[in-house]
């Protein structure tokens, strides 16, 4: 039995690493740091040491970066996509790069963090990849073409029109940068692909495709000429490393478009599926498909943690996923059997025309979820009578089941909602206690479908925006904000050209509608300015292959009148899973709202954005609270609070804790801005008041 404690609790056997050298602490995945000069004694006297202002921060803007740290240098992002070195233990500029080279930037810019090896920081911003001098920050001309790839080439399919971005980094396999992207959850969209780049020069050196391609494994779940036009199944959230097994295990999200699949009956492999690739060559070992035909947006929003659980006495190597349905799952890393016991529940048929689901789709049976499964009368919000009556009215004329109900038009309850249970903050793994760390959403949001207009040839400025841009911004233009903003107020803040440009190009979660002539687009942006509606002739010969009837009336969350959610508490949750056994060691809120606090409604919990750090010292760091706008530290094996501080804005990041100087650090970056909440561009750092 010591010799099987000894090996579990391998940490304790390695030096402590000073540094923060990769996401999330390491290609693992497991936001585990071995320090422990700050710990469960003293973490009371944590105070703040440094801040560093961006001054980059605009309404809206957000910054989730997980900072790295190497060598006693910070490297981050802003929330203009400013890459940045710092001196991590006094918050100093070292230097500065601005990807952008000088344009302004508008709308979000999502950057989880960056990749280093061998002196360079790789970053993504925009279609671009960057390879910079970390010493300098300055281009490394030799990669690419004078420092940058376009990551819109090499996916067969001309690059003018596809929206390709990397917003959470990927690892390093020797010589290879191994990345996912993100692309846009409408149609046309680009597909999926996960790739290896050679390091030094930015050649590509292999492709899995996750929409298959005839000939490829998986082809037949899926319509036959689909692959020519389909996009997503994307490994957006990131990617994990086992870099003794060479294997690289890729979490990826549905297929577009996301919430209606007339155009790609079958169970659409690879997509919401977790993928075990040959690191050096890019060969699938195996793969788990968690939703069939997926139409309710559940991505694998995280990438997995390398655990090692006690199985018959025995430690064995696993992976665990979480989900935004609430649950984990742990596989063995070599085969990927399931550790824990699992079922297939029964599908309703889709209500909505044209629409064929999955039968069947897989459920664990262990560990129990994390996040509570189906909205029943019983679970509604009694914050006020007034409160309760109004959403019982609305919860009565929406279309409610388990898991996987379907979307109807309506209005389907979708809970644990679009942004989980589970989000891409992920979960934290500490060898020493087996215990995975998880904190949840509990919020209850609608999926409501609504009928498109068809295109047609002849057509008009109205009617264009209602076929192409009606599903995102409404038929009013007021959008889902800030997700999709409102485009009823555009006149004196974007130009013609600027809105023709990123309607051909694309932006973020946008498609860019390259089919769309430089007339049509100019057509369209002057009824976006001004309300010209003026004729309008498209090289249409027939209806894209990609287009669909139905599309989602916006991302509703289910609220009540007040804005508060329309379930009652707890709204976000910390969780602390002993994977050898599936049991929970404890379970808490995470967060709450100051105003709701103040009239003694106290430890609600609250919607949550990043992920937790685990420490040797005992301690479970995080921040992620939008409401709130704190950084706590908690007893990992009890959930007891220990220390919290206020930020600037909300910690919608992942901690780094790192040494400097015989000084242990633990920095957070404070963006906000999710939600409408308050926007932020700073870093905060945090160390004992006495030193070491």
């Amino acid at each position: 039995m010591r010799i099987i404690l000894a090996l579990v609790a391998g940490a304790h056997l390695m030096p402590a690493q000073a540094d923060w050298p990769a996401y999330h602490g390491s290609p693992a995945q497991t936001h585990s740091s071995t320090l422990d000069q700050i710990n469960t004694r003293n973490v009371a006297k944590l105070r703040e040491v440094w801040r560093y202002d961006t001054g980059d921060a605009f309404p809206d803007s957000e910054m989730q970066c997980n900072p790295l740290v190497i060598g006693g240098n910070l490297y981050a992002t802003s929330p203009k996509l400013r890459v940045f070195a710092l001196d991590a233990a006094t918050g100093r500029e070292l230097w500065s790069f601005d990807p952008f080279q000088g344009q302004e930037v508008r709308g979000k810019q999502r950057s989880r963090g960056l990749v280093h090896w061998n002196g360079r920081i790789y970053v993504g911003a925009r279609q671009w990849l960057w390879a910079l001098d970390a010493k300098t920050g300055q281009p490394v001309k030799s990669f690419g073409n004078g420092g940058r790839i376009d990551l819109r080439e090499g996916l067969g399919r001309p690059a003018e029109g596809l929206n390709v971005a990397v917003s959470t980094p990927g690892v390093v396999f020797r010589d290879l940068l191994i990345l996912g992207s993100i692309v846009p959850e409408g149609a046309p969209s680009a597909p999926g692909f996960i790739r290896a780049f050679h390091l030094r020069t930015g050649k590509l050196v292999w492709t899995f495709r996750t929409i298959p391609a005839p000939g490829d494994f998986g082809y037949a779940t899926w319509p036959p000429e689909t692959w020519k036009h389909a996009g997503g199944a994307n490994a957006w959230a990131g990617l994990t490393l086992d870099e003794k097994r060479g294997l690289v295990f890729a979490p990826t999200g549905s297929a577009t478009y996301d919430f209606y699949g007339s155009d790609r009956h079958g169970d659409n492999l690879f997509a919401n599926s977790l993928i075990a690739l040959d690191a050096r060559t890019g060969k699938r070992r195996w793969h788990f498909q968690f939703v069939r035909h997926d139409v309710w947006d559940r991505d694998l929003p995280a990438p997995p943690s390398l655990v090692t659980v006690i199985r018959d006495g025995r430690p064995r190597d696993a992976v665990a996923q979480i989900t935004k349905s609430g649950h984990v799952w742990v596989f063995d890393r070599d085969t990927g059997e399931s550790l824990f016991p699992w079922h297939e529940v029964t599908v309703p048929p889709s209500p909505v025309d044209g629409e064929k689901l999955a039968h069947k789709q897989p459920l664990p049976l262990a560990p129990e979820p994390f996040g509570r499964q189906k909205l029943t009368e019983e679970l509604l919000t009694r914050r006020t009578p007034e409160a309760h009556a109004a959403v019982l009215a609305q919860f009565r004329r929406y279309r409610n089941g388990d898991q996987f109900e379907p979307p109807s038009h309506e209005g389907t309850i979708l809970f644990p909602g679009f942004d989980g249970g589970g989000e891409w903050g992920g979960a934290a793994w500490d060898q020493e206690t087996g215990l995975l760390y998880v904190n949840s959403n509990e919020m209850a949001w609608v999926i409501k479908l609504i009928e498109r207009r068809k295109p047609s040839k002849n057509t008009t400025a109205a009617n264009l925006y209602k076929s192409e841009c009606a599903a995102c911004h409404k038929a009013n233009l007021k959008g889902s904000p800030p997700e999709f903003p409102a485009l009823d107020n555009l006149a004196g803040r974007r130009t013609r050209d600027e809105i023709v440009k990123v309607t051909r190009e694309g932006a973020g979660r946008m498609p860019g509608f390259v089919h769309l002539t430089e007339e049509a687009a100019t057509s369209l942006a002057d009824y976006l300015l001004d309300g010209q509606d003026r004729k309008i002739t498209l090289p249409l010969d027939e209806v894209p292959p990609y287009w669909v009837k139905y599309s989602l009336d916006g991302y509703a969350r289910f609220n009540d009148p007040d804005g508060y959610p329309a379930i009652a508490p707890p709204w976000g949750t910390l969780n602390a899973i002993n994977l050898n056994t599936g049991e929970y060691a404890w379970r808490i809120p995470l967060g709450e709202w100051p105003e709701l606090a103040e009239k003694g409604m106290k430890n609600t919990g609250s919607e949550n954005y990043g992920g937790a750090v685990v420490t040797k010292g005992g301690l479970l760091f995080i921040a992620a609270t939008n409401v709130d706008r704190k950084i706590r530290a908690f007893e990992k094996k009890t959930g007891a609070l220990l220390w919290e501080a206020e930020l600037p804005a909300a910690g919608n990041a992942t901690p780094a804790t790192y040494m400097v100087n015989g000084r242990q650090y633990v920095v957070i970056a404070a963006g906000g801005g999710k939600w409408g909440n308050r926007s932020g561009g700073a870093y905060v750092a945090f160390a004992l008041e006495d030193g070491p």
